[in-house]
């Protein structure tokens, strides 16, 4: 249980005397307590959707103790201790209630509140309490004295740096100097008597990594010069907040890294890595500079450099704004698609052909239903059409499509939102088990950097973890977790197990139930919130303290959920994996395109890769990654509907819950749980319901994604898109008879307004995994009807050895060329480089999408037989493996396919050098063994061949 410090409190000063002076290595004996309070208002975020303003960053910090002591050149904070009584050990908090909400006592507003010490609260989630540092001063003697050793030396370095650039007036360490975290809630200052500083309590409270003051003339100038200003405007639209006073420095904008003080004439400067503080503060003093110099003079310059924006933009001669950008549809990929059509039309016409000649010879009118078999084929060899089209159109069709903006396709970014007020951003991100320094923690820096620059541009943003394995991992990742979390401002939401107290995570692959009951934990916060009544003086503290208050609330309701930081959401959701990078000044361009186009209810972004372990198999698959969103990026330029992939997506709020629904668990959700695919769902309802999704490429390859580490990850990716085409399309083949084949969803799509050169798209990569799946299947049969009927079959019958003659020339002959031609046309890259990288990639792909027909076709079957078939989460770091942990592997998750690769392997030996086998029954002709020979070596090889940790013999 906590007090709580009122904002119009001061402080808490209180001598103690825990520690010994040799305990403190030379410091005195005694020193101040400092208590920190955490009732932060911080600015306002707008939302259209949702009621009031939404708060920046986590109101609810924790409240912590703080200890100053001098110690040497510097001093820190240190949390304070729970005594112990005498022989016993330290009491422990009830774990009774199983709701994860924070505790505590009405603030005390008596006289003496200078005399009061808060303790450190009772966290929103149940865990086994512990120090907020998270180490034992007396167990760890050894590896603290280093830790304190290195931090005294950065502090120091920091604060001779601050002193060299003459950043300091006075050094009376009253409010200027250096604070350095050691850990969460503790602290090393330069020079020693800041501790004791308003500037101390203030940074503890904000929890930065490291901070500095900046005390120079020119910004003293800047500020005496702008009065009433409520930011400093710097260089490439960036600005940095004003603050009227240093006890205003908790409630600041986190991501700006920066503030200014205006009643101290201070630039306040801190960042998360202490080897950056200097050049960030350098770097603002020195672009403060510039502006103060450029004041009140002729730029002609920069006349120069606005010209050729203003000319690209039209201006509203009554409103003064920039007119919405005109959107052409390009109607080359309609074009394209009616080839296609064509194509497959003359196909079947010809095939036909030659039924009718076989009935005019022989009169059997029986083949005549063969002709029933033709949707199958239309769905089959669509895509195959679509390729052939596709590759000569990139060799010999226009591609200036790819340079400009179009409907569906943005190739360059549109003019800026110039408002005050920009729209507010939440990031989300689902998480499962991952690693938190391997995979969160640069994604979180990524992304940080990302919030900074929309901060500094007069944005607002918060990131939205919805940790699945929060409640799963052990005490030590959970408290690493959540202390990482609270140190970045992060809110979070973790549900429970599933199967605890009842409780399901519903869905085959996790993630949208994930992110369902986050937003239903954050919904509940926002409807609580829009009961509140505000008075005309409502200010930001209010807010943040009507925030804590319903979050807590929600949470003892809910009873299972854990929670913390800022879990609302704003005007629009990036929504990212958590191996995923971003660039750092991409969210305003992308807010600014979607303000100004309210019928996109999502922005795919174009991405590149980012490899980790840069094995054989993830260069493979990375140039496979790029193959596929260089052909995504032609058929969107040339008007085709984008494809929403799941990740590195901007996604507009208001359409979202447009297109919610509920289910059996009474609450509203919007992605699907019963679709292993959510994203392909969501994009056909958004679609459906008038939205349209749109592809920005101007970023290039500066969003980027993860690729899979090994061919099990891989493998189960295809699996999963096979499981979710399959059930976007049919019901289980069981409940024909009385709900039909179809899905609702897919006679939806099919009838609505979607343009229908799209609709013949999606059909034709649905058609591609069916077209897998049945591979083996097909070439297995005609292994023996070639081999033993050979010249009795019906002319209608295309053979095995035709079809795969014409994949290697279309897809291994034509497609290399193609998209090595339609690279070099772009400029990606020179035509010699591109061919030979196609190339050199061609073996491996043959292997890979050789062996995955009997893989998807379980998938697919799978469903159409209601047997259960789940995946776990895609692997995002690499992990330690060698031959002999993988064999048994390999043996136990490719059995079956290794199995049916051998018995036809030795079957096809047998049947044709066998010296029992009769001669009417030996298969030797080339037409029917080749094919056959390649879907089993191809199976056989992709768990050996594809499986780079098979050669590595270390332990």
């Amino acid at each position: 249980m906590s007090n709580r410090l009122a904002a119009s409190e001061a402080p808490t000063l209180a001598l103690s005397s825990h520690y010994s002076k040799e305990e403190l290595k030379g410091s005195p004996d005694d020193f101040t307590e400092v208590s920190a309070h955490n009732d932060i208002p911080y600015p306002k975020a707008h939302s259209q959707l949702r009621g009031p303003p939404v708060p920046t960053a986590l109101s609810s910090l924790p409240e912590y103790s703080f200890k100053i002591a001098a110690m040497g050149i510097g001093s820190y904070f240190k949390a304070g201790k729970a005594e112990t009584p005498r022989g016993g050990s330290p009491p422990q908090a009830g774990r009774a209630n199983p709701t994860p909400a924070m505790s505590e006592k009405a603030p005390s507003h008596n006289a003496s509140s200078n005399d009061m010490e808060l303790q450190p609260p009772t966290p929103r989630y149940n865990s086994r309490p512990q120090s907020i540092s998270g180490r034992s001063t007396r167990s760890n003697g050894s590896s603290m004295f280093l830790d304190d050793i290195k931090h005294e030396v950065m502090v120091n370095y920091l604060y001779q740096q601050q002193c060299s650039h003459l950043w300091v007036s006075d050094g009376s360490g009253e409010i200027e100097g250096v604070l350095l975290r050691k850990a969460r809630g503790q602290y090393m200052a330069c020079p020693p008597q800041l501790g004791n500083s308003p500037f101390a309590l203030a940074c503890a409270a904000l929890n930065v990594q490291c901070a500095m003051t900046v005390n120079s003339r020119v910004i003293k100038t800047f500020l005496q010069w702008t009065p009433d200003a409520v930011d400093v405007p710097l260089t490439n639209g960036l600005r940095v907040q004003i603050l009227p006073t240093i006890e205003d420095l908790p409630r600041a904008r986190k991501h700006q890294f920066a503030a200014f003080v205006a009643s101290e004439g201070l630039l306040v400067v801190w960042d998360d890595d202490a080897l950056h503080l200097v050049q960030r503060a350098k770097a603002i003093e020195s672009e403060l500079m510039e502006l103060v110099w450029k004041a009140g003079g002729d730029d002609e310059d920069g006349e120069d450099k606005k010209g050729p924006n203003v000319a690209d933009y039209e201006i509203d001669e009554e409103s003064g704004e920039i007119k919405p950008e005109k959107r052409p549809v390009h109607l080359l990929n309609t074009y394209l698609v009616s080839i296609t059509l064509v194509l497959v039309t003359v196909s079947l016409g010809a095939a036909w052909r030659q039924l009718a000649i076989e009935v005019s010879v022989d009169g059997e009118y029986l083949r005549l239903a063969l002709v029933a078999l033709f949707p199958i084929q239309i769905f089959f060899t669509l895509f195959f059409a679509q390729v052939i089209v596709g590759c000569l159109a990139q060799i010999f069709g226009p591609i200036r499509q790819l340079s400009v903006n179009s409907k569906f396709y943005s190739a360059r970014t549109g003019p800026r939102l110039q408002s005050s007020v920009l729209p507010h951003i939440t990031v989300q991100c689902p998480v499962y088990k991952e690693g938190l320094s391997g995979v969160i923690a640069p994604t979180v820096k990524s992304i940080k950097q990302a919030m900074s620059t929309y901060e500094l541009q007069g944005g607002s943003a918060n990131m939205f973890i919805n940790d699945d394995g929060i409640q799963l991992i052990s005490e030590e990742d959970r408290r690493a977790r959540i202390e990482f979390y609270a140190d970045h401002s992060i809110g979070w939401v973790g549900r429970p197990k599933h199967g605890e107290d009842g409780f399901l995570r519903r869905g085959k692959f996790k993630k949208a139930s994930n992110m369902n009951y986050a937003l239903m934990i954050s919904n509940n916060v926002e409807e609580k919130l829009q009961q509140i009544n505000r008075p005309a003086e409502w200010t930001q503290h209010d807010e943040a303290q009507a925030y804590e208050h319903v979050l807590k609330e929600v949470l003892e309701q809910d009873g299972r959920a854990w929670a913390d930081g800022n879990i609302r959401v704003g005007d629009y959701i990036l929504i990212i994996d958590s191996d995923t990078r971003i660039p750092a000044d991409c969210l305003l361009d992308a807010v600014s395109e979607m303000e100004q186009s309210p019928d996109v209810g999502i922005m795919q972004f174009s991405s590149g890769v980012m490899q980790v372990v840069h094995t054989y198999f993830e260069n493979g698959i990375t140039f496979f990654t790029n193959l596929i969103y260089s052909a995504i990026r032609y058929t969107v330029s040339n008007g085709d509907v984008a494809p929403f992939v799941g990740h590195n997506a901007i996604l507009r709020w208001s359409a979202i819950q447009q297109v919610g629904y509920f289910d059996e668990d009474g609450y509203e959700k919007f992605w699907s749980e019963s679709h292993v695919s959510e994203d392909f769902d969501m994009s056909l309802r958004l679609q459906c319901n008038g939205y349209i999704i749109r592809l920005a490429a101007w970023a290039g390859e500066g969003f980027k994604e993860g690729v899979s580490l090994t061919v099990y990850d891989e493998l189960a990716r295809w699996e999963k898109y096979a499981y979710g085409c399959n059930e976007l399309l049919f019901h289980p083949i069981r409940t024909w008879l009385w709900r039909g084949p179809f899905t609702p969803l897919f006679r939806k799509f099919l009838f609505s307004n979607i343009r229908f050169t799209s609709k013949i798209t999606v059909v034709s990569y649905i058609g591609t995994y069916y077209a897998i799946g049945a591979a083996w299947i097909m070439t297995s049969v005609n292994y023996f009807l070639m081999g033993w009927f050979n010249g009795y079959l019906d002319k209608y019958y295309v053979d095995s050895w035709q079809v795969w003659f014409s994949i290697i020339i279309v897809f291994n002959g034509l497609g290399n060329v193609a998209l090595a031609v339609m690279r070099y046309r772009v400029g990606e890259k020179s035509l010699l480089m591109a061919f030979f990288e196609n190339i050199k990639w061609t073996f491996l792909l043959a292997i890979f999408l050789g062996g995955l027909s009997l893989h998807v076709s379980q998938a697919l079957l799978a469903h159409m037989f209601e047997i259960d078939m789940t995946w776990g989460a895609t692997s995002k770091e690499a992990e330690f493996s060698n031959f002999f942990i993988e064999v048994p592997k390999v043996l136990k998750k490719f059995k079956f396919s290794m199995i049916f690769s051998c018995i036809f392997i030795a079957g096809m030996i047998i049947l044709a050098v066998g010296p029992f086998i009769p001669h009417d029954w030996r298969i030797t002709d080339f037409v029917a063994i080749l094919p056959m020979a390649t879907v089993s070596a191809s199976h056989l090889l992709l768990p050996i061949a594809l499986n780079p940790a098979l050669m590595t013999f270390s332990w």
